[in-house]
């Protein structure tokens, strides 16, 4: 009886993986990217696996979720989701990041669940021989598209704390359409994202006009991570209005983005005025957006994930997917629930591209004319290469990266660097 099954350990290893040097609104990446690997054995000796944040504050959560999932069956979804509810609050004094959701403590139980719930599926997939897609309803495409994601980037990091990666400094308008080339020449990526809110908006706009002069025809999207004033977003509405598929995250907050839809032809889109149901509602009520970018990691999961594709086709809001740095497993994750909704109307961001190691057996998750094929095996379709697992929790242990930092880390090249957000 597949209700016998109980999970019987949670293995929690933090990592860290090389990360490039790419600037955004809040300053650079770091050197090192981290994210925590869940493992959940089961008494009949079957792992299931999950990728989430590695930052010090998801790493205690994740500690006090240990033992809310020990004795419950893969199957006792709603079981756990009560527990996680009922024990998981917000973290006193933890970094968090305007840009960056996922590192919003008020969402701590959120992360939990999600992180929870993709290695019981990944379980339940097993125990019944079907992937996680099916347990989602069924897929209605065999594969997921996902979009180039361009970044301004220096050619190494300051600290040089390993060789530069090969894509080299991405600053002019001829480095990103080059970056642009590469990564559509490796990847086959039928649309194109640009992170902004980096340099002078028209700097950042001669490089959308270059990159619509290189792609005739390819999708185009600019997100400058609400680093941009309204009236700036406004003023540069006309000349995007001619270049993108949509104009994501100019200006901060729901006010911000409805008056700015008013002043544009172009569907707004977000993963920062929207992060909750709560949000939501207010988003809808004030027509602020028309695309949404969900992440199962902060959401609350797949089938999370899922529900807020049904409030979007009530609303006719597109949806798409958003990205943080990321490993295989969560790639996978994304990719099973994407092919359950029929209403992804644009293709996922994802950082993949820019990472270059991997935690999973046979090594990094292949694209097919920037698609992700749907796995037809059991579970993620995918499983931990423990020998590399061990390598990256090392590089954790050496790498002195406890939290995510980009104002600080950018302060090592400009020490006046404020990190003021609008700063256009």
């Amino acid at each position: 009886m597949t209700r016998d099954i109980t999970v019987t350990q949670v293995r929690i290893t933090p990592i860290a993986f090389r990360d490039g040097p790419l600037l955004n609104a809040a300053g650079i990446h770091e050197p090192w990217a981290l994210r925590a690997i869940v493992e959940l054995e089961t008494s009949d000796g079957r792992v299931g696996i999950s990728e989430t944040y590695g930052d010090e504050p998801m790493l205690r959560v994740l500690e006090q979720a240990r033992t809310l999932v020990l004795g419950l069956s893969p199957f006792d979804l709603n079981r756990m989701e009560e527990r996680v509810r009922g024990a998981i609050k917000p973290s006193p004094g933890a970094v968090e990041f305007e840009l960056a959701p996922g590192s919003h403590t008020a969402k701590n139980a959120a992360k939990v669940i999600s992180t929870l719930e993709v290695a019981m599926l990944d379980l339940q997939g097993q125990i019944v021989g079907a992937p996680i897609v099916d347990l989602l309803g069924g897929k209605v495409r065999d594969a997921v598209p996902y979009s180039a994601y361009l970044f301004f980037k220096y050619a190494e990091h300051v600290d040089q704390p390993y060789a530069p990666d090969a894509w080299g400094e991405g600053l002019s308008p001829q480095q990103i359409v080059a970056q642009a080339r590469r990564m559509i020449d490796l990847y086959g990526f039928q649309s194109i994202k640009l992170k902004g809110g980096v340099f002078e908006p028209a700097h950042e706009i001669a490089c959308m006009r270059a990159l619509y002069e290189a792609f005739p025809g390819l999708p185009l999207r600019l997100d400058p991570n609400a680093n941009w004033t309204l009236e700036t977003s406004i003023a540069a509405a006309p000349e995007l209005d001619e270049l993108l598929e949509y104009y994501e995250d100019p200006c901060p907050g729901l006010a911000g983005m409805a008056e700015l839809a008013k002043h544009t032809r172009l569907p707004l889109a977000t993963n920062m005025v929207i992060t909750t149901m709560d949000d939501f509602r207010r988003g809808a009520e004030m027509g602020s957006v028309k695309v949404l970018l969900s992440d199962h990691h902060y959401w609350g999961g797949l089938r999370a994930t899922q529900t807020l594709a049904r409030m979007c086709k009530l609303w006719d809001l597109g949806m798409s997917m958003h990205s943080n740095s990321h490993l295989g497993i969560s790639l996978m994750a994304m990719t099973h629930v994407a092919a359950s909704i029929p209403n992804l109307t644009y293709a996922c961001d994802t950082h993949y591209p820019w990472q270059e190691e991997e935690v999973i057996k046979g090594g990094r998750v292949a694209f097919d004319n920037g698609a992700v094929r749907v796995p037809t095996t059991p579970g993620l379709g995918v499983e931990l290469d423990r020998e590399r697992l061990a390598e990256l929790h090392a590089q954790y242990l050496s790498c002195g990266v406890r939290n995510r930092d980009d104002l600080t880390q950018m302060r090592k090249y400009e020490p006046g660097f404020t990190g003021k957000n609008p700063r256009f």
